[in-house]
């Protein structure tokens, strides 16, 4: 079986770069563990990018994410760790240091301390409670440190009795008071059944301890379980698209040698074309000069008699040349048009390929003080705003919003996609989206699709979406970060959550004509702001 000592070897825990246990582990394509900070810094300082442990060498920087399973178990060996650096060597309570109350000059150390006595003594001075009768029948004990917390603070006596009712210490005077009626047992009593439970406990906890071991070890084989299943998958992947970039490489070139094909018969087809004509643009030019000298002659025979050849000649009708368009070549091109739309369909239903083909429309924002409601105040960066929950005195500004904590993005937009994601963790209402420059500041209006806002947020504990009326959202995990992505020429805006990267809601078959703004408000007496988080950027 396999040992706790094994499973837990700090080997396993140590980032091979940094020679510490993991933070924040990332796995190479290759299936090694690294912490994140530990790898990047090693790339960036390198001229290529290979595993530093199997010198496996990569076309270019993988994108990586944490180990969630590793970072937990790197997590619970430190705890494991600190609590047995914090955790003493076992040995008697309260024996250590203890001196004999007896002694008066050079003061020896207690051997035993008598309850009776409520004193420690030495080797020395413990001799009469072994010899004198009376003494004998004192309470010794192993040395104890601070007698005043064996002794009753109401009567001075010592706490010989324990209650079980209000879970004290108590003397034989305290059951006449204040634990009259309690349930109150000698120490002895209270100790055996003390230590019946903490055998129960310490088998308990052995249990639970052998328990999570095994969890680890199965862990553990799922982690190597995965790593084979993702090799099998990505082998599997690439091989596929392999075959179908060949079929679509030799597609192109057999396209193109069609076409080519075409076109030099065709350039052959016109050249022999140029050729003939030439020869009858010669034989014409050759009549046109003999029929001006005719026309100079007065002799009537003559004249009548060379007239009939020299009239124009009747020529072939000529072909037109060149390369028409051809239905097989448009349907070969609609057909690879479909693919290409086709496996970008099927590619973002991964959310992370989703999430990354979002982030690269990230754009930089930043709170615009002129349209932030009174109360609130934006950071020096302009990327957080937090609710004051004082009105401040502003200048009158036909942009500012003057019923609600909202704010706008400096930044608007008029075409394409752009992304930007927010933070709301500790947030307990809120709104986020996109709005229409001409958006109602004034009023007091609920704002939705219908009047120019792309909104989600969360009120009364119910995540949103803007609508007339609003239409409730089901969300598994509570929002922490909320991404959102607009496509202005598709009319579409999309909302994402960002730790999990899955998709909230989206707003299709809009028509935008004017410029959307990015919308924010929320109200947090609390403290907690609103931040514009910075994009992660993808490789």
């Amino acid at each position: 079986m396999t040992t706790a000592s094994s499973l837990l070897s700090e080997d396993k825990f140590l980032c091979s770069i940094c020679l510490d246990v993991f933070t924040k582990p990332v796995s190479t394509p290759c299936g090694h563990n690294f912490c994140s900070a530990c790898i990047h810094t090693y790339w960036d300082g390198s001229d290529t990018c290979q595993c530093p442990l199997c010198k496996r060498e990569f076309p270019q920087r993988p994108e990586l994410q944490v180990n969630t399973v590793m970072s937990e178990l790197a997590a619970e060996f430190k705890t494991l760790v600190q609590v047995k650096a914090s955790t003493p060597d076992p040995q008697l309570p309260g024996t250590a240091d203890v001196l004999c109350d007896i002694c008066s000059e050079m003061k020896e150390n207690a051997v035993k301390s008598c309850l009776t006595c409520l004193m420690s003594f030495c080797k020395a001075h413990l001799e009469p409670h072994q010899r004198v009768a009376r003494l004998k029948g004192h309470t010794l004990l192993d040395p104890v440190k601070n007698f005043d917390d064996r002794v009753c603070k109401t009567h001075d006596k010592t706490t010989e009795l324990y209650c079980r009712t209000d879970r004290a210490f108590v003397c034989v005077l305290c059951l006449k008071t204040d634990h009259k009626s309690h349930n109150v047992v000698p120490l002895e009593e209270e100790y055996e059944a003390a230590m019946a439970k903490r055998d129960k406990a310490m088998a308990n906890i052995q249990k639970m301890t052998q328990s999570r071991y095994e969890k680890i070890a199965e862990v553990e084989r799922s982690v190597d379980v995965s790593q084979a299943e993702a090799e099998k998958e990505k082998e599997a992947s690439v091989q596929v698209f392999t075959d179908l970039i060949r079929s679509i490489q030799r597609s192109q070139a057999e396209l193109v040698g069609v076409i080519e094909e075409r076109h030099g018969a065709a350039k052959q087809k016109a050249e022999d074309l140029i050729r003939e004509l030439r020869v009858e643009v010669a034989e014409l030019e050759s009549r046109s000069v003999q029929l001006e000298q005719l026309s100079q002659s007065q002799d009537h025979h003559y004249v009548l008699q060379s007239f009939p050849t020299l009239r124009s000649p009747s020529y072939a009708n000529r072909a037109d040349i060149g390369v028409r368009s051809d239905p097989s070549l448009e349907a070969a091109r609609g057909a690879v048009t479909l693919l290409k739309q086709r496996v970008d369909e099927i590619m973002e239903k991964l959310p992370e390929i989703k999430m990354k083909r979002m982030r690269e429309h990230a754009v930089d924002l930043t709170f615009d003080p002129d349209t932030a409601y009174c109360s609130l105040v934006i950071s020096p960066d302009g990327k957080q705003v937090r609710d004051a929950d004082t009105e401040q005195n502003l200048p009158s500004n036909p942009k500012r919003f003057e019923t609600c904590p909202e704010v706008l993005a400096k930044e608007g937009f008029t075409a394409g996609k752009f992304y930007y994601e927010v933070q709301v963790k500790g947030n307990t209402k809120w709104l986020v989206g996109v709005v229409g420059e001409s958006v109602d500041r004034k009023g007091n209006e609920d704002l939705s699709v219908q009047n120019g806002a792309w909104l989600i947020g969360l009120g009364e504990g119910i995540y949103i979406a803007s609508a007339s009326p609003n239409v409730k959202l089901t969300l598994k995990e509570k929002l922490q970060n909320v991404g959102v992505f607009v496509d202005y020429n598709k009319g579409e805006v999309s909302f994402y959550d960002v730790n999990s990267k899955s998709h909230i809601h989206s707003f299709t078959g809009s028509h935008f004509r004017e410029k959307l703004f990015p919308y924010f408000s929320f109200e947090n007496k609390a403290g907690a702001p609103l931040i514009i988080t910075p994009v992660p950027q993808t490789h």
